[in-house]
């Protein structure tokens, strides 16, 4: 695996935008896509909640803010909040099928839409489960699955209502498949987990004020380096901190506690 410079292979993740609202703050959305620009990623994946309410005008929002990204394979995906007053309408419309296949340098990237309509938990399907098999059955040296909801629970988001209906089922299937890493979103609190030999790593918001505790508006950035892969999480405008580095090949990891480094003594 290679990135665009021959090196290393980098993923953006942005997840959790909430377009529209009084929460919403476009400065760090700005600054966000800015960063990710200047990394010049291989791919960008956004995984869901564009949108508060699924209107059309905040979908419009969405779709100029993710023009701006200077990246050739941009990977997105709808949230819950995508899917109230029917805006997956919206969402094909601006930005295709709600499931999709992305195949990059030896890395395959499996999206698929967890949401169901006007509700904010939601599934996998097992209608599908041999589609995300097939898709993960070629060969690859890195093999990512993302979703919006959650597959595990996630320390510090309250009462969990959250993880998919159908998370066992849908954890079994991945695993069947080879599946290195998950990447999700949705309750705007970011965690990393390790289960079964698949690295299951969650998404801050990367723009919205709705934050849980002491939570930051954050994103994800993953590096992948041959069988190694790092992933970072970042800060708008602040610096970033490794969260959990592994092996795709041994699955040995380390995790690390929350302590925001300089970047430019990190980079």
């Amino acid at each position: 695996m290679t990135g665009n410079d021959g090196s290393v292979f980098t993923i953006v993740q942005l997840s959790d935008l909430h377009c529209g609202t009084q929460f919403f703050l476009p400065n760090l959305l700005e600054r966000a896509i800015a960063e990710t620009n200047e990394v010049v990623p291989d791919v960008v994946i956004v995984s869901g909640d564009l949108t508060t309410h699924g209107f059309k005008d905040e979908y419009a929002l969405a779709k100029r803010y993710l023009d701006m990204i200077e990246c050739e394979n941009v990977v997105v995906i709808p949230g819950n909040h995508d899917s109230r007053n029917v805006g997956y309408v919206h969402f094909e419309e601006l930005f295709g099928d709600r499931n999709s296949v992305l195949r990059c340098n030896g890395v395959t990237i499996v999206a698929v839409d967890s949401t169901e309509p006007d509700l904010d938990n939601g599934q996998i399907g097992r209608g599908r489960y041999r589609w995300i098999e097939e898709q993960f059955a070629e060969p690859a040296g890195l093999r990512v699955f993302v979703l919006h909801h959650h597959l595990l629970p996630i320390p510090g988001t309250g009462r969990e209502r959250n993880i998919v209906n159908d998370a066992g089922d849908a954890l079994e299937t991945l695993q069947r498949a080879g599946v290195d890493l998950v990447l999700g979103g949705h309750k705007h609190v970011p965690y990393a987990w390790q289960l079964e030999g698949i690295f299951i790593v969650n998404a801050g918001t990367v723009s919205s004020s709705r934050l849980r505790g002491n939570g930051r508006p954050c994103y994800n950035v993953v590096e992948v380096d041959g069988t190694h892969v790092d992933v970072w999480r970042k800060y708008p405008f602040h610096g970033q901190e490794k969260i959990i580095q592994f092996s795709t090949d041994t699955k040995t990891y380390e995790k690390y506690t929350a302590r925001i480094e300089d970047e430019v003594t990190t980079r």
